[in-house]
């Protein structure tokens, strides 16, 4: 086709397109340009401001239960993925035997309490009984006194009595009669006196004896002070057997959710033998392990920007809560001696712990997340 006036007035001439193309260009490579320098600053400023680390995990306090004696699983009464609160059961073991053994120190303890309850009654009547009986010698001895000066007032009397009769016989003025009675009169008095004293020597004996049996009493304190130490010793094997009873049920010793069971229903565990895994799903936090060149940047308090793996279009938020105080490498089970003398520095890490807000998200233990922590704020 031959080309025409308009037609070629139409199209541009080859060297504008060219130079059309040039500019598309340059203003691609100007653009990319300012891209790249706008991330390169924004890197370079992120780098200031901001300590950023890709190996962090979110962390819990991992509770491992284990049996505190030997026994069989008679019962286990969770399942994995439970949520569970504090004091629940969580499985039982054979306890028939330890609860034989509280029932048999039971009635030991009956025993001795109602042996205790006898000697108590025995002596109460005891000390009523001797207590009475001396009571009662006591005042026969007090009357055996006080009989005693009247008999003796009356002997002096009759004496003097006698003394003048027999003045009165040898002068003839009285009869031998009157001389007889008044000597008869002295003889009664003093045999009244030795009946009086022999009165009072039995009441003393009885009291003596009152006094001897009295120190039953002491025994009967003695016994009571024997049974008490046995009751505290029983006591004390009974409290032992019930706690043996209740360690043969494992608590949860706070609310959490069942991670792993280790152990079957029927199966024989060993003391200290491990049975369940669990931890609390409200009290999770991250920990990362940040290089100690940037240790003297982190402050407790500074803001945090947490990307998990689980959900990454959300965003989350935590906050310094605490700064190790030792490096990762203290914890190595195998240390790292270097007797050749050969010595690499390698830079080391130090654990930080730093609260999360969960955003009412399903966290777990273990996954993977990147902080961003803004250290401006120091």
């Amino acid at each position: 086709m031959a080309e025409t006036p308009e037609t070629a007035a139409a199209a541009p001439p080859p060297a504008r397109r060219g130079g059309a193309m040039r500019r598309l260009r340059y203003l691609a490579i100007a653009l990319i340009a300012l891209a790249a320098l706008a991330y390169g600053a924004r890197e370079v400023w992120d780098r200031f401001t901001h300590v950023h680390e890709y190996d962090a995990r979110i962390k819990a306090n991992m509770v491992t239960l284990a049996s505190k004696v030997d026994g069989v699983i008679l019962e286990l009464a969770v399942e994995e993925g439970d949520r569970v609160e504090a004091g629940q059961v969580l499985a039982r073991l054979d306890d028939r035997i330890p609860k034989l053994r509280v029932q048999g120190l039971e009635a030991e303890l009956a025993g001795l309490e109602a042996e205790r309850r006898r000697l108590l009654v025995e002596r109460g009547v005891m000390d009523a009984q001797t207590s009475t009986r001396m009571r009662t010698r006591e005042s026969g001895v007090q009357a055996s006194r006080a009989g005693r000066s009247v008999l003796l007032a009356d002997l002096d009397l009759a004496r003097s009595e006698l003394r003048r009769a027999k003045a009165l016989y040898e002068r003839r003025v009285v009869s031998r009669q009157a001389l007889d009675k008044a000597s008869a009169r002295v003889d009664r008095i003093r045999a009244d006196l030795k009946k009086v004293d022999a009165e009072t020597q039995a009441a003393r004996a009885q009291m003596a004896e009152a006094e001897a049996e009295r120190q039953r009493l002491d025994v009967i304190d003695s016994e009571l002070a024997m049974l008490d130490h046995r009751t505290a010793r029983l006591q004390a094997e009974l409290d032992q057997q019930r706690v043996d009873v209740d360690d043969r049920l494992l608590r949860a010793p706070g609310d959490g959710l069942i991670d792993r069971i280790f152990v079957e229903t029927g199966e024989f565990v060993n003391d200290g033998q491990r049975m369940l895994l669990l931890h609390d799903p409200d009290d999770l936090w991250i920990e990362a392990n940040i290089k100690e060149t940037e240790l003297s940047r982190l402050r407790v308090g500074q803001a945090v920007a947490v990307s998990v793996d689980a959900y990454p279009e959300t965003a989350f938020t935590g906050t310094v809560e605490r700064i190790g105080s030792t490096t990762t490498a203290n914890f190595a089970l195998l240390p790292t001696p270097n007797p050749s003398g050969n010595f690499t520095k390698i830079t080391q890490r130090v654990p930080v712990r730093i609260g999360l807000e969960r955003n009412g998200m399903t966290l777990l233990p273990g996954m993977m997340v990147e902080v961003n922590i803004d250290v401006r704020d120091r």
